[in-house]
């Protein structure tokens, strides 16, 4: 009877049958293990500790039946990419040292060197003096490069060209092919004696390279997806294994031409996706959300797949043949939702959006949809992103919000409740990139279209100025400085979102830290009204500039008028939906 103690079994081999065992293709190093960082020190240092017995880590070795997309050449060593087994060996912790020690051997490619040649030879001169505080190992292991120069420039090699041409440096690769060769040669230089230092370190490489135990932990009765909590907490130092990389593996297919079977490589099938839509700010979306996004997808056309949700216990329930079977409506509903995002709601760029979860319930609504109503996407996106509670955070919101939007594509017909919206937390508002209610204003100022002060006429977020890496180009309406000098506000009002506007660089740099009074004047052409209003700026602003006249209170009136700009222009956008404007700070109802 298998138990929790038969998934764990500690196992040692050594370095030249784990090397055989290898490139006989009895162990894999599955495609989400990350790209080697080969140095030359780290390799002679590993070569140290082999020869000095010292321990090396554990291997460990996933054993399953579960067949993953597996590296194709391991430090430039090819492998068959049709490899079939009835259980497969992965090797989950170990690539950086199972390449080292292949290489080194065998020789090979190194990852952006590729005129390197990483075989390791000793030199069986450098004897060990004092093995508590030695370096002697960098000038035991040797790389050809350290041997021999083309260009005879270094002078420091031809010693050791000579000791090599005497047979005196040897590779690794010839001890375990040729070592009697070697010794008789040793013999024929008069090193012969049992005792000699050069047949002493010929012997002891040699024992390493067949005795030394390298230590295998093998795992059994592991499910894919436990895999990657063990792959994180064994390698908490680097870089988390994502569900994508796992999904990837699992569903990986090797083309059959014979047996007339396609091959499959998801990642390969997101980066043509990506490339597709490259023109968009939503080509950066990240691969974890697009496969959640593709889960809803699946668990829709079929219900019975075992996609009960999009954690990544569910995630790896994808199979290949149910990601096939939706692939070309999928691509054309994720299409169709940044398009969404992009060209009716004019959010350029993927930061702004308020809930995550709304990249999932709006490819759910266009998938298979050829005639989405985008009257009622538009209510519904704005009805959730303003709401005065979080309706869209975990997973059971999420697919109350799948039901409701397939029951409005099943149906035609929908209806929203009433809900509260809080000027003060309106007012309190500021830039949060994960705040859902800083997005949402952010994401109805860019709904508006912003025109440039200084080019009315110009959208702000169509242009090049708008690129989004951390943070949108947002600028302050009434600048910092100012306002620390004037004194006139509160840091609170200053940094209210209420305060912030989309502005061009250049625009910026002119408006400096200048009275508003001042700048505007700059900028007071025919068109300025209208462009203010394209921000959802109260023109009051612009009364003070021509009146020369800034009111003491002048931040905190601007704040509310353009409180009742924004809250206009959500009636618009939800009309026909009632919603109740309340004001905690003073708690008195409007």
């Amino acid at each position: 009877m298998f138990t929790y103690a038969d998934r764990i079994k500690p196992d040692g081999h050594s370095i030249t049958i784990y090397l055989e065992n290898l490139l006989a293709k009895r162990y894999q190093i599955p495609t989400f293990q990350r790209d080697v960082v080969w140095e030359k020190e780290n390799v002679k240092k590993l070569w140290d500790s082999i020869y000095k017995f010292y321990p090396l880590g554990s291997i460990l070795i996933w054993k399953t039946n579960t067949k993953l997309e597996s590296h194709r050449e391991i430090g430039g060593i090819k492998f068959a990419d049709d490899f079939q087994s009835n259980e497969y060996q992965y090797i989950l912790d170990g690539q950086q040292r199972t390449t080292s020690l292949l290489t080194s051997i065998y020789g090979g490619n190194i990852a952006k060197n590729e005129n390197f040649n990483p075989t390791l030879y000793i030199d069986l001169t450098i004897e060990l003096i004092d093995a508590t505080n030695d370096t002697s190992y960098a000038k035991r292991f040797l790389f050809w490069d350290e041997i021999d120069d083309k260009n005879g420039q270094i002078k420091a090699n031809l010693g050791k060209k000579k000791r090599y041409d005497e047979k005196l440096i040897v590779s690794l690769i010839d001890i375990i092919k040729n070592y009697v060769e070697i010794e008789r040669n040793l013999h024929t230089l008069g090193y012969g004696d049992f005792e000699n230092p050069y047949m002493q370190q010929l012997r002891r490489i040699r024992e390493a390279l067949y005795n030394y135990k390298i230590s295998f932990i093998e795992l059994r009765g592991i499910e894919v997806a436990e895999v990657c909590q063990i792959f994180e907490r064994i390698n908490q130092a680097g870089k988390p294994l994502d569900i994508f990389d796992i999904v990837v593996a699992k569903t990986f297919r090797s083309e059959n031409k014979t047996n007339n079977i396609s091959g499959f490589y998801l990642r390969e099938l997101f980066d043509k996706f990506k490339q597709t839509i490259s023109n968009s700010q939503y080509a950066n979306i990240d691969n974890w959300t697009l496969l959640q996004m593709l889960a809803v997808v699946v668990k829709l056309e079929f219900p019975d797949a075992g996609i009960q949700n999009i954690t990544d216990m569910y995630l790896n329930k994808l199979k290949t043949e149910h990601i096939e079977a939706v692939w070309s409506n999928f691509k054309i509903a994720v299409a169709k939702t940044f398009d969404f995002f992009d060209n009716i709601l004019h959010i350029k760029g993927g930061r702004l959006i308020p809930y995550r979860y709304l990249y999932l319930t709006i490819t759910a609504y266009f998938y298979r949809n050829d005639k989405p109503d985008y009257s009622f996407l538009n209510k519904y996106f704005w009805y959730y992103s303003f709401h005065n509670a979080d309706l869209l955070t975990n997973t059971t919101h999420l697919w109350e919000h799948i039901y409701f939007v397939n029951q409005q594509k099943a149906n035609s017909t929908y209806s929203f409740n009433k809900f509260d919206i809080d000027k003060n937390s309106i007012r309190k508002s500021f830039y949060s990139y994960r705040g859902r209610l800083s997005r949402a204003i952010l994401s109805l100022y860019a709904n508006h279209k912003p025109q440039d002060w200084a080019k009315p006429h110009r959208d702000i977020l169509s242009d090049v100025y708008y690129l989004l890496t951390d943070k949108p180009n947002l600028h302050h309406i009434f600048p910092v400085n100012f306002i620390k000098q004037s004194g006139i506000a509160t840091q609170i009002e200053c940094d209210s979102l209420m305060n912030i506007a989309y502005l061009s660089q250049i625009t910026n740099l002119k408006i400096s830290d200048k009275n508003p009074l001042d700048y505007l004047k700059q900028y007071d052409e025919p068109d300025l009204e209208a462009v203010l209003r394209s921000h959802l700026i109260p023109t009051t602003i612009l009364e003070w500039s021509r009146a020369n006249a800034l009111p003491e209170n002048a931040l905190s009136i601007f704040i509310e008028e353009r409180i009742n700009l924004l809250l206009d222009a959500l009636k618009l956008k939800l009309e026909g939906i009632e919603f109740n404007v309340f004001d905690m700070s003073n708690r008195t109802n409007n």
